[in-house]
């Protein structure tokens, strides 16, 4: 039998290893959660792990499971990963990324396309656009971006904080309004710029340039360093805490 089982957002896997007899861990997710599946799994586990600091984005639905919540900080696959080395480039124009990713977005690929025609004063790059180019290994393009523009997912919001650089981050439409509570905690906390939806394109070049007067060491805020290796000792207490003796 398994020693512990950490779950994500299935209420009814958390609650069938209950029934097991299986210490379980829940991944808390930002928005709104107070509705009667997220309440019986919360109730449930036996620990909350929240993959951001409380410092920054502390919701009141969360309180009533203080004694078993760890705030560990954003966790990315990029904690601890060297800053590739600049590579030579003539063109002295700011770049701006657009990161997409494959949650969905209201982003197409014909606003990415009018936005470097409208706004050549920046070089314009673009992975998981809609219907544009996908990279296994992101991490070069995000480190040599001087603004970021993205939603305001976890994992997106983790690896730009990993790589430090300034954001425009906008929320898309998730359950529960997980992205506008990320964004309004971010902008909030002076992290990044967040918007509650994708503006109109000519405001583009005030909000990159806003972003870029941002200070993008206030990323350390978001605790990426460590993150992951603090929620696998939590698992790992829990396992033993929980342990059959």
């Amino acid at each position: 039998m398994a020693r512990v089982m950490v779950v994500d957002v299935s209420v009814e896997v958390t609650l069938l290893a209950r029934l097991f007899g299986i210490p379980v861990v829940v991944m808390a997710m930002p928005g709104t959660r107070t509705d009667a599946p997220h309440t019986l799994g919360y109730r449930s586990a036996d620990h909350l792990i929240a993959a951001w600091p409380q410092e920054v984005y502390d919701p009141e639905w969360l309180h009533p499971y203080a004694h078993k919540t760890s705030y560990v900080g954003g966790i990315s696959r990029f904690d601890g990963r060297r800053t590739p080395p600049d590579a030579d480039d003539s063109d002295d124009r700011p770049t701006v990324l657009v990161m997409g990713g494959s949650g969905g977005s209201a982003l197409s690929s014909g606003d990415f396309r009018s936005w470097k025609s409208r706004h050549t004063r920046y070089r314009w790059e673009g992975l998981g656009v809609p219907g544009g180019v996908w990279a296994d290994d992101p991490w070069p393009s995000l480190c040599r971006a001087d603004v970021v523009i993205g939603h305001a997912g976890q994992n997106t919001v983790a690896d730009i904080a990993a790589a430090r650089r300034p954001a425009v981050l906008v929320a898309e439409r998730r359950p529960y309004d997980e992205q506008h509570a990320t964004t309004a905690a971010l902008h909030s906390a002076g992290l990044s710029v967040g918007l509650p939806e994708w503006p109109d394109p000519d405001r583009w070049p005030e909000l990159i340039e806003r972003a870029r007067g941002e200070d993008p060491a206030q990323w350390a805020r978001w605790q990426t360093s460590g993150a992951a290796a603090r929620a696998a000792a939590i698992v790992d207490r829990i396992a033993e805490e929980e342990a059959p003796t």
